[in-house]
């Protein structure tokens, strides 16, 4: 067990402070906000989707997204000519990063895709422009990248950079998909009990309520971690997904490393969630994307898989539900799968 590790809400002096200084992205124009923040040294609140749990808003430097613009543009060879399309509205931290990283290079962006040679999406959306766009550059995120969903876009002439990281720790490793995953410039990654911690010049401060709930939690020397599983081996982060369990007829059953075994056999998403039981509390389902998925995972799962780590209930769900911010939106899927 780890000692003093510490909520990172800010404290009521320095709360006081920030609510005075922060500067919210939530009007029309969030870029020409960040940069004009940016300008005049003051920090911005950043409120997220609280799709992992309750919504909170975030406080960072701009400095905290500006200083990794340098290193990201000359790795992806970002030029002043290309033009970013994002698809997503911009109250999700991802899509506003990649509006700001483009201005930063000079670039434009648009939400519209016509005439973009760069795309920022989550692997689903990817997935759906394989078979309508011809093939471009693209920062993936949002989402772990199936390496075989990254060899079908190369495969069809698509250039697929992947990153993962969180809205409270920025950009934390790099690589072609979610196998490929080394960390980003300046980064330093500790995983303690198969959970992911950060260091970097890249965090957020914390957050506005300093009694609320949040998912950020930081170490004495500096290091912090949002509840994310993984595991660094050989240089290469392993992302199991934002820690979660269900209990199943008095059984604990962690889902984000038996989703991501359960993934590594299929090409499509698998998502595992639980489902109300009468007699169990909850019972263990798993909905895939592809009918040919539900067959190849399920008959996995039975040779591999036993008691309550075993999904009960299997669903083909073609089109996840999703959030505005374009993650799978797990209390509608339950709903869908319950019917």
């Amino acid at each position: 067990m780890l000692n003093n590790v510490q909520p990172c809400g800010i404290g009521f002096r320095d709360e006081v402070n920030q609510v005075r200084t922060a500067r919210p992205l939530d009007g029309p124009e969030p870029t020409a906000a960040f940069w004009r923040a940016h300008r005049e040294g003051a920090p911005i609140a950043l409120r997220t989707s609280g799709t992992t749990g309750g919504a909170r808003t975030i406080v960072r430097s701009t400095s905290s997204w500006t200083g990794s613009f340098g290193p990201l543009i000359e790795h992806l060879g970002l030029h002043a000519d290309d033009r970013m399309w994002v698809p997503g509205p911009l109250d999700s931290t991802m899509n506003l990063f990649s509006a700001c990283l483009s201005e930063a290079a000079g670039a434009a962006w648009s939400p519209r895709p016509e005439e973009a040679s760069w795309a920022t999406l989550t692997p689903s959306a990817l997935a759906r422009a394989l078979g309508t766009r011809p093939p471009m550059k693209v920062l993936v995120a949002g989402d772990g990248l199936p390496p075989a969903l990254w060899e079908r876009a190369t495969g069809l002439g698509w250039s697929v950079v992947h990153y993962y990281g969180a809205a409270e720790l920025s950009l934390v490793a790099l690589g072609r998909h979610g196998q490929d995953l080394r960390p980003f410039e300046s980064v330093e990654i500790d995983t303690v009990d198969d959970r992911i911690w950060v260091r970097s010049p890249w965090l957020a401060d914390g957050y506005l309520d300093a009694d609320g709930p949040g998912a950020l939690r930081r170490r004495e020397d500096g290091f912090a971690t949002v509840g994310d599983r993984g595991r660094l081996d050989a240089g290469l982060l392993r992302v199991w997904g934002r820690a979660g369990a269900i209990t199943t007829a008095g059984a604990t059953v962690e889902l984000a490393p038996l989703q991501a075994a359960l993934a590594a056999h299929a090409r499509g998403e698998v998502v595992l969630l639980g489902l109300p039981h009468p007699e169990l509390g909850q019972v263990l389902a798993a909905a895939t994307t592809s009918r040919d998925d539900l067959v190849t995972v399920r008959g996995w799962a039975r040779r591999n898989l036993s008691g309550p780590r075993r999904p009960r209930v299997w669903r083909v769900v073609p089109r996840l539900p999703r959030t505005a911010a374009g993650k799978v939106d797990l209390h509608r899927l339950a709903e869908e799968l319950a019917r």
